[in-house]
């Protein structure tokens, strides 16, 4: 099992972030040189993680303005690990399984879900990775049906998949620079997509869930609650809808759980980064996926 870390951003969303755990606020009314300040601030840190580790913190955010309940809860989850994700290797739709650690991952996030709130349906990309997560998922929550679409996969990275990351610019460098390019238009040579592309497939699948599994206005009926499983790259681009002047949402974990709620062509998110359920067993502390690398 690899060691673990959890990095936590603070996006710029128009809603305002509030976190679950509380935190420890040290008021110091008497002046210090420097160099003491240093040190309290220091023990205070320290003080305040020691009680509130990082990976207890769950970022949530307000709810939807559809007040009804009208909106449908989507609880976007990314895939478990596997070993391309741990040995820093670019996958994007080259089918990779899960290894062992993935799998246990899996287990881990359908418990938690089984005991939240009911689940009417479960989505996946039709990568194995995210569709074996998406049955283990499905499978506890009453034994559903998972129901596949490719739009749910992680972004085409041409001829970047199947090497190292790190040696990606050597062995690749036309295709490695075109990933690092900010444009949105920007294809990678062979056959890879552009991040307009995958905005555009990517958040249209999500919008058509929405509108699947909304409610009727005026009480006449509640949106329901759904769980899609899906990629670092694909979940990097919806956060982007929902939170278009937003800073980045950070490194998407391996089966982190990220709540949206999409009321019509509203998107709001409720929750982000939450991988509470993984305290007890960890998650891959380095390598390629989830950040702006995708994967």
């Amino acid at each position: 099992m690899s060691a673990v870390r959890t990095q936590w951003a603070s996006p710029g969303c128009l809603h305002s972030p509030r976190f679950s755990t509380r935190s420890v606020k040290i008021a110091v009314c008497v002046k210090f040189p420097a160099t003491i300040k240093t040190l309290l601030l220091k023990q205070s840190f320290a003080l305040t993680r020691l009680l509130n580790p990082p990976h207890s913190l769950s970022m949530s955010f307000s709810s939807s303005s559809c007040m009804d309940g009208s909106y449908a809860e989507i609880v976007v989850v990314r895939h478990g690990e596997t070993e391309w994700n741990a040995d820093g290797r670019i996958q994007g739709h080259l089918d990779v399984e899960l290894n062992e650690a993935g799998k246990q991952q899996a287990a881990l996030v359908a418990d938690r879900l089984s005991k939240e709130p009911k689940i009417s349906a479960v989505y996946s990309s039709d990568l194995k990775r995210a569709l074996v997560t998406a049955e283990t998922i499905a499978a506890k929550c009453g034994g559903l049906e998972v129901i596949t679409d490719p739009d749910l996969r992680e972004r085409n990275l041409g001829e970047l998949q199947g090497l190292v990351f790190r040696e990606a610019a050597k062995f690749s460098p036309k295709a490695h620079k075109a990933f690092l390019s900010h444009r949105t238009d920007q294809d990678i040579p062979g056959g890879g997509e552009s991040l307009g592309h995958l905005f555009q497939r990517c958040t249209s699948s999500l919008q058509r869930i929405g509108n699947k599994h909304k409610g009727m206005p005026d009480h006449l009926s509640k949106g329901e609650r759904v769980v899609v499983v899906s990629h670092g790259g694909v979940i990097r681009s919806l956060y982007k809808r929902a939170c278009p002047n937003g800073k980045s949402g950070g490194k998407v974990l391996n089966t982190s759980v990220n709540i949206f709620h999409l009321c019509d062509e509203e998107w709001t998110i409720k929750s982000w980064g939450d991988v509470s359920h993984l305290q007890q067993t960890g998650y891959l502390e380095s390598g390629f996926g989830g950040d702006k690398t995708s994967g």
